[in-house]
């Protein structure tokens, strides 16, 4: 690895806990512009619901990503698919769905706010929704949520990331309900076979790790979030989780990633 690489999980419209985050790392100044020089920046998704500045947060990342000459980067996650789905499809009931579902439904369960759909532009729609939602960079494989389910759009990083692409381009209510449902799934990497399924989904996909937000560390451990203070590594050593639960008291970490710990 020739420069820095870091990786930062679910913000949720915490946009101050971030800057602060960035800054002590040195990549960017007090005022929040990028002092990264070099480095690479990846955002694993969910900048918002839960907090107070999803917006906030989506455009300081699109600053960081032209400042630095496209060295910031991030993928999507399940709450911007939330997000748009809301703002796309409102309270309109999901075809064949066993009992009423929609996505103002599960946004306003999953707390969504009024004050980032209503800061929603045309501009933040159409750089959330060219965002991956996967990217292999040194052997590292990131992704959002620590699920299998990106296997049932394809078999290659480039056949998901089109395939999702394909459906938040579209207007069909049922395949953007399944993309958010898919990408709400967790847990693949838990438990005694948690090394194997890391494998099968790295042989599939490429990578010597995986490395994921969405589910928070503390949840995994069983511990309160302010006591974690950095990573998991889990799953016979083949997976990191980065999500530290910012939106429930614990850290906003800013992983760096190092090529020594890829088994």
């Amino acid at each position: 690895m020739e420069r820095p690489l870091f990786v930062v999980g679910d913000v949720h419209g915490h946009l101050a806990e971030l800057t602060r985050a960035l800054h002590a790392r040195d990549l960017v100044d007090e005022a929040g512009d990028w002092t990264g020089g070099d480095a690479e920046l990846w955002f694993l998704g969910d900048f918002v619901d839960r907090g107070p500045d999803g917006i906030g947060v989506i455009e300081f990342v699109m600053r960081l990503a032209e400042q630095s000459s496209g060295q910031v980067n991030a993928l999507i996650g399940n709450h911007e698919v939330l997000l748009l789905g809301m703002h796309r499809f409102g309270d309109e009931n999901v075809p064949n769905a066993p009992t009423p579902r929609s996505f103002a439904r599960s946004w306003l369960l999953n707390g969504g706010l009024r004050s980032d759909q209503d800061r929603l532009t045309d501009r933040h729609i159409e750089w959330l929704t060219s965002r991956p939602v996967l990217h292999l960079v040194d052997d590292h494989l990131l992704m959002h949520s620590d699920t299998m389910a990106y296997l049932e759009w394809g078999t290659t990083i480039d056949e998901v990331n089109d395939a999702v692409h394909a459906v938040l381009e579209g207007h069909d209510l049922g395949a953007w309900w399944e993309c958010w449902r898919k990408m709400t799934t967790r847990y693949a990497f838990r438990g005694a076979d948690g090394g194997a399924v890391a494998v099968e989904l790295l042989d599939v996909l490429g990578g010597a790790e995986v490395v994921h937000g969405h589910s928070v560390i503390a949840d995994q451990l069983g511990v309160p979030p302010e006591e974690i203070d950095g990573p998991l590594r889990y799953a016979d050593d083949k997976v990191l989780a980065i999500d530290a639960g910012l939106f429930s008291g614990g850290p906003c970490l800013v992983v760096e990633l190092d090529d020594s710990v890829v088994p």
